[in-house]
């Protein structure tokens, strides 16, 4: 604990380090004239216009290629599948590079008790590489193309640029990493959980059995994960 509050000591990034120097700040900001006019109901006003245009983030796959041709409701359906099968196989990608950063992370550090051994990591990242596999496989027995960027898919990868470059930087600790990869398996286990959903829904009963043996694997990730980060906090903690 000790050693803890030596490291705490050298932050300066809060007002109460110089209370002196933060009421002169405090004065210069109200002082100060904003740089620009208006303020966030204008801001809203500006993206509700765009909003309105209703411009998509692309396109769902396989709908008809034609304007004139309605697509019917088993297509629409397959669209929304093929959407959300995207959107998986782009997160369990970025699922195989986070343990992989994390298995770095570990080895550079040195494995430490209480957290993960590399053994432990690289069995979870070869698990995300057979469901980004089982997904890729899905998708082409749809018809579907798994190169494919679908909207889901899109917007999932920049949900988990943050994760992923909290796992990257080399000044992150193995806490503050799993702590990253709690919000990561909490997505994977909902995003399993749908997909398990939508099969059951279309009929996919052999895809459903698929999809519901990988969330069990998913749900052995988050309890994993979740040990190992409260164990972890736990023991810096101690006095």
């Amino acid at each position: 604990m000790k050693g803890t509050a030596a490291k705490m000591s050298g932050n300066r990034t809060g007002m109460q380090t110089s209370p002196e120097l933060a009421e002169e700040l405090m004065e210069g900001a109200s002082a100060a004239a904003p740089s620009s006019s208006g303020g966030p109901e204008e801001i809203a006003e500006y993206r509700a216009e765009y909003i309105v245009e209703g411009f998509p983030i692309g396109s769902l796959p396989m709908m008809p290629a034609t304007e004139e041709t309605t697509a019917d409701e088993e297509e629409a359906a397959t669209a929304v599948l093929l959407d959300k099968l995207g959107e998986r196989l782009a997160f369990e990608r970025t699922g195989v590079r986070l343990y992989e950063a994390l298995f770095n992370k570990c080895q550079t550090l040195g494995e430490t008790s209480p957290g993960p051994t590399l053994e432990q990591i690289q069995e979870i990242g070869s698990e995300e590489l057979d469901h980004f596999l089982l997904i890729n496989d899905t998708i082409a027995g749809l018809g579907g193309d798994p190169t494919v960027e679908s909207p889901c898919a899109d917007v999932i990868g920049v949900a988990s640029m943050g994760i992923l470059q909290v796992l990257t930087d080399p000044r992150t600790t193995m806490p503050q990493c799993l702590s990253a990869m709690l919000t990561a398996e909490l997505t994977d286990n909902a995003g399993w959980e749908l997909l398990i959903e939508l099969a059951e829904n279309l009929g996919y009963d052999e895809m459903k059995l698929e999809f519901e043996t990988a969330l069990q694997h998913e749900e052995r990730h988050l309890q994993n994960v979740r040990n190992w980060l409260s164990d972890c906090v736990l023991e810096s903690a101690q006095v």
